[in-house]
């Protein structure tokens, strides 16, 4: 074999395993949660923080003069997984995940760009041969994607029972990382048989966080979706006054007058509308429907976010009973707005 197609070799060996993983992870997001070109930042990220990575590795190594395999062993794990970890952490601070689905893929996004930097640094600076290209590539690289995608998925779960992104809600999700990390790197069996064990066992365990996180999706978007026709029946009803809303809204004139009122009461209607038209378009994804985006949704957005600073604050927390507005819906609606700017 000529020394071209050697490298060539090398080359697909090292970066295509976990991109084909990737690939197909989202191949199996049926809801299509995470858009391609997402996926594309999450990988330029990725590799961000890989490049990052080799500046503050090589630093801390040569101020402890620490020996390589030591610090591989049980500083680089926890260095790499905090700086993979932080392009999440902003995600999930942005409501820009929303089940554990986005999580995976999000975070093995993160880890294959991670990836692709750290095996082109060895390729084009370091003289090895196909056999440790193979563990590279199917070993190294795909642990990479996965233990971020297990950060991710991990936090995401913590999130969703606390209703709250924290130190604590992240703490779980990095300590896991960073000990497969770690224990990928102690090498306790042979390279060939760990990094096989890698390969083989991302992608069930991923398969398996898929089908949860379906089911979980699919029971969110029954239960909301008839919720959400259930209040826009009451709010067009003519007889609005003696509905469970009408009487609610009457109970807040105590505490706000009625220009205030009349704004809660849009702000109610356009939410909701809103919330079913985001709903609806991941039911058409689903069924690989593509609809092109509404024109009258920019206007729509335009106006609740003027009623959002016009009522207040203590006049949203007073529909609260009334409107859905924790994380996941959040989360929706920001992926039905940032369609209209084609991200």
């Amino acid at each position: 074999m000529g020394a071209a197609a050697s490298q060539a070799l090398s080359i697909a060996v090292a970066i295509l395993p976990v991109l084909a993983l990737l690939a197909l992870l989202k191949f199996l997001d049926s809801f299509k949660l995470v858009r391609f070109s997402v996926i594309l930042q999450m990988i330029a990220a990725g590799g961000c923080v890989g490049l990052l990575a080799y500046v503050i590795n090589g630093q801390v190594l040569a101020a402890t003069a620490m020996e390589l395999r030591t610090y591989s062993r049980y500083v680089a794990p926890i260095v790499e997984e905090l700086l993979k970890a932080s392009v999440l952490v902003y995600l999930f601070s942005r409501h820009r995940v929303g089940f554990l689905v986005d999580a995976a893929i999000l975070g093995f996004a993160v880890g294959a760009g991670f990836a692709v930097i750290e095996n082109s640094y060895f390729l084009f600076n370091a003289q090895l041969n196909l056999g440790v290209w193979i563990v590279r590539g199917f070993g190294t690289a795909v642990m990479h994607g996965g233990v971020t995608a297990i950060f991710g998925i991990l936090t995401m779960a913590a999130i969703e029972r606390r209703e709250a992104l924290t130190p604590m809600t992240c703490l779980r999700g990095l300590v896991v990382a960073a000990l497969i990390h770690s224990a990928y790197n102690h090498v306790f069996f042979s390279p060939v048989l760990s990094a096989l064990g890698i390969f083989l066992l991302m992608p069930p365990f991923m398969i398996w966080v898929f089908s949860r996180s379906n089911e979980t999706l699919t029971g969110w978007m029954e239960l909301d979706f008839e919720a959400d026709v259930d209040l826009l029946q009451q709010l067009n009803s003519h007889e609005f006054r003696g509905t469970h809303v009408g009487q609610y809204l009457k109970t807040l004139g105590e505490r706000f007058d009625g220009l205030t009122l009349a704004d809660m009461l849009c702000y109610l209607r356009i939410y909701t509308e809103l919330s079913l038209r985001a709903k609806g378009a991941m039911m058409m994804r689903e069924l690989d429907v593509v609809t092109p985006p509404d024109p009258e949704l920019a206007g729509m957005f335009a106006e609740m976010r003027h009623l959002e600073k016009s009522v207040g604050r203590i006049a949203l927390l007073a529909l609260a009973p009334l409107v859905n507005t924790n994380r996941r819906d959040r989360w929706h609606l920001g992926q039905l707005e940032s369609e209209l700017g084609g991200t």
